[in-house]
């Protein structure tokens, strides 16, 4: 009776640790990230309010294309035309390019990097939009997969 538990122990152990790996692969596959903002974003077409929403590749073979979701995965609320943008060095961390924007309208979000790596991916604006938006100043946040960006 005694091997029979420690076996499924054993088994039950093997198992959690394997399905731990394979949902982990899953999230760099399509890049999941809970990002949460304590004030209003301004994003392509609309704000998203202050809270936490989920950033995934629509497509993992489609870099192009990111998908904004509420916390729980339930509610679809943006799916936006990106281009690859590059940076220097990689962080461990999410990190979030925010413009900001004239007096009374929210911080734009620019870009968003997955952590470790070195490409990641800007928004598309209208043209004009996206003038205005290199002349406004840029900041860099770099937060963890739960921190707060916006501040």
């Amino acid at each position: 009776m005694k091997i029979n538990k420690v076996a499924l122990l054993i088994a039950f152990a093997v198992a959690s640790v394997l399905f731990l790996e394979v949902a982990a692969h899953a999230d760099e596959a399509n890049q999941l990230t809970k990002i949460t903002f304590n004030q209003p974003i301004e994003i392509p077409g609309q704000i998203l309010p202050a809270g936490t929403y989920l950033f995934q590749l629509a497509d993992p073979n489609d870099l192009n294309v990111v998908h904004i979701f509420n916390a729980e995965g339930t509610r679809l609320y943006a799916t936006l035309q990106t281009v690859t943008a590059e940076r220097r060095q990689p962080t461990g961390n999410t990190a979030l390019v925010l413009a900001e924007r004239s007096e009374g309208r929210p911080e734009t979000l620019v870009k968003w990097f997955y952590p470790g790596n070195t490409s990641g991916h800007e928004l598309v604006y209208p043209k004009q939009e996206e003038q205005q938006l290199a002349q406004d100043r840029q900041q860099t946040i770099v937060a963890n997969q739960a921190a707060q960006a916006g501040d």
